[in-house]
């Protein structure tokens, strides 16, 4: 891992920036998922590396509230048009003119309102783990607050195994994590509504034992250059680490 260069965005935020390669390649811009970091992302599991491999330069971001980013614990604060705000800041930061867009799960979400807003300068897209509707739908938010305040278990199991996943990555501050989730609730809802859909090529890719699958197929047969990757037996948690979904999504961006 490189140092982080840190970008101020919009509202005064501090947003850490990654970098690798040279400027002459094309670029590739990588989004984390919710709970994680460009590291535990896109390091940790050889999507910079191979990246790398394949000629790009990579540029990644801890998105606000995660990694070495500031960690606001306002809801108001992770509005998803602010997040995607967030990317085109760091795009312009770096004088980066277009460049390939791959983001997981919240940053999918992210990458799905990045690449209509900036459809000139992300000609390719790769969008793992992303349902339709309500971000973060089941994350059991009541039950996060009672934890968070007072030490109540979680009993939920798919909220255990986000609350898992954030004890996991360090530096992870779960009232920001909070204010995420609640933020992402007051955000517009992904439509799968072919007029609303991105016209760039986009892959999407969604493992086979992730309860948002279907949600997934939904979204790419709505985008009229849509593509879709069943990864075969992973889960929400585990897609990123995938080499079928890595070796897949470096294909089909240098197609």
């Amino acid at each position: 891992m490189p140092e982080p260069q840190f970008i101020m965005v919009g509202d005064g935020l501090r947003i850490a920036t990654y970098s690798w390669g040279e400027l002459t390649q094309p670029t590739v811009v990588v989004v984390h998922g919710f709970a994680s970091s460009t590291r535990d992302n896109w390091v940790a599991t050889g999507w910079v590396r191979d990246l790398l491999r394949a000629g790009y330069r990579v540029i990644g971001l801890d998105q606000r509230g995660h990694g070495a980013s500031e960690k606001p614990h306002d809801p108001h604060d992770y509005d998803v048009r602010q997040l995607a705000r967030d990317v085109e800041i760091v795009l312009d930061t770096y004088l980066v003119d277009e460049a390939c867009y791959v983001g997981y799960s919240l940053g999918a979400r992210v990458g799905w309102e990045v690449v209509q807003d900036l459809s000139g300068r992300i000609p390719r897209v790769v969008l793992g783990g992303v349902p339709d509707g309500v971000p973060l739908r089941r994350l059991d938010l009541d039950q996060v607050r009672a934890y968070v305040s007072a030490g109540v278990p979680v009993t939920d199991p798919v909220t255990q195994n986000y609350l898992r996943l954030t004890e996991r990555v360090e530096g992870n501050d779960l009232r920001a994590l909070l204010a995420i989730a609640e933020g992402m609730r007051m955000s517009h809802t992904v439509d799968p509504d072919p007029q609303c859909a991105p016209r760039q090529p986009i892959l999407f890719g969604t493992g086979s034992l992730d309860a948002i699958i279907e949600g997934s197929k939904a979204l790419a047969a709505a985008c009229p250059r849509g593509r879709f990757l069943e990864i075969p037996d992973r889960h929400h948690f585990n897609a990123p680490g995938s080499r079928v979904f890595r070796e897949a999504a470096i294909a089909f961006l240098g197609e």
